[in-house]
């Protein structure tokens, strides 16, 4: 499962060092990529990337009187570089730092997540296989309707994190651009060759065209899809809610040794790792719309959006990673219940077999009207008095003009539901 490791990459992406040494990688490339046009001397370069260091605390304190984090990092690196230090940041905005880094940041978290999302689809198609012909009660509204499989239930799943990945693919693409396009983009202070140059070393590509910043329609795809994978997690961890409550539970997550349910009754197994996902979820949700307020700025920019990014970039993606996590260790351990699917599945009387009966006597020469009248019928009656379907219509005199007792056999077999089940596995899976 996603190891602790794993969750400390993500937090470690976000922090303060982690951030700073982000920036100080834009800068030192756009050192070297002046001093390739001859704009700043090699040996400067060199003494730069010997002295520069980052010095938290110090920034800081700088920063507590400048009140510009941006501005505050330069003059820490400029007091260790000594004279040299002039060339630090030369022609460049803050932005050209900030969205260059965060682009950088958001690369790599994207990179985690796949990762995360890669072990979930591992996990998710081993149940579908263990689970093909798990028979259970397909429900709509609530209401029992025909039968699938519980392992089609987890290959639905399956090929929806698959597009999840695909969608996640495309938002690191689409947020793996920076600019070093000096203050509105306009490179007046600038040579282009540097954002081509610091983009290429930091895996990241110069936006084809920018103003102050990188726009943030980028940035809004990226957490947008964050929520969208979020939303996917909810939907499935209702699911298990539901189907672990007491007068259904066909599947459970696993109770540990130990493990208390209820501070006032003993008996209790709740779905508490469904439950927090499915809060969580509501989290990056909100996320996506504080991205989306984000793209409408003034003019070449404002800094509304920077305190919201603060905020959202590291929490969206740590709170996706934990997400991920907790839900591939609860679907691997997850204990379903066969026996119980069967149960409910035959709870109704075989009143699920309705459309077949519907569309035999409708092959056999009846009205669709005319059919659907007498099972409709006969469906309530085994319904309401809890009297088998099969013996009813065999019993009806309107239904014994088309079909005999061996072709009601032939209809009530769970079979006929899962004749294709191969073939939509083959086109999930390709097996």
């Amino acid at each position: 499962m996603i190891s602790r490791y794993s969750r400390e990459r993500m937090t470690a992406i976000w922090s303060q060092e982690n951030k700073y040494q982000k920036w100080l990688d834009v800068e030192l490339a756009a050192c070297e990529a002046m001093a390739n046009l001859g704009k700043v001397p090699v040996e400067a370069v060199k003494n730069i990337k010997a002295r520069a260091s980052i010095n938290v605390a110090r920034i800081d304190e700088i920063e507590t009187i400048t009140k510009h984090d941006v501005i505050a990092f330069v003059t820490s690196l400029t007091e260790k570089i000594g004279e040299d230090g002039r060339f630090i940041h030369m022609g460049l905005t803050s932005s050209d730092v900030l969205d260059t880094a965060l682009a950088v940041q958001l690369k790599e978290a994207a990179e985690i997540l796949l990762d995360d999302l890669d072990q979930l689809l591992a996990v998710l198609k081993k149940k579908a296989l263990e689970h093909k012909n798990t028979l259970m009660i397909g429900r709509s509204h609530g209401i029992h309707a025909e039968p699938i499989t519980f392992g089609l239930k987890m290959a639905l799943w399956y090929q929806e994190m698959q597009r999840n990945r695909e969608r996640l693919l495309r938002a690191k693409e689409t947020v793996s651009y920076g600019k070093i396009a000096g203050a509105v983009g306009t490179f007046s202070f600038i040579e282009p060759f540097v954002e081509e140059y610091v983009c290429e070393k930091l895996g990241l590509k110069p936006a084809p065209v920018s103003s102050q910043i990188v726009q943030r329609d980028r940035h809004a795809e990226f957490f947008t899809t964050l929520a969208i994978v979020a939303s996917s997690l909810d939907k499935f961890a209702q699911e298990i809610r539901l189907l672990q409550r007491t007068e259904v539970r066909e599947a459970e997550e696993y109770f540990s040794p130990g493990q208390k349910g209820s501070s006032a009754m003993p008996h209790k197994r709740n779905p508490v790792l469904s439950e927090n996902i499915s809060g969580l979820a509501r989290l990056v949700r909100s996320y996506a719309v504080a991205a989306l307020e984000n793209v409408a700025l003034w003019h070449e920019r404002d800094i509304s959006h920077s305190s919201v990014e603060r905020v959202i970039g590291p929490d969206a993606t740590i709170v996706l990673d934990f997400m991920l996590g907790r839900f591939t260790d609860m679907m691997d351990k997850l204990v379903v219940y066969p026996k119980r699917m069967l149960s409910n599945l035959n709870m109704t009387h075989g009143v699920i077999f309705s459309q077949m009966v519907l569309l035999s006597l409708i092959e056999k020469g009846t009205t669709r009207e005319d059919a659907y009248a007498v099972v409709q019928k006969n469906a309530m009656k085994s319904w309401h008095e809890g009297i088998e379907f099969q013996k009813l219509l065999a019993q009806d005199g309107i239904v014994k003009k088309y079909l005999d007792e061996k072709d009601l056999a032939g209809i009530f077999n769970v079979n006929n539901f899962l004749k294709n089940l191969d073939f939509i596995f083959s086109r999930v899976f390709q097996v």
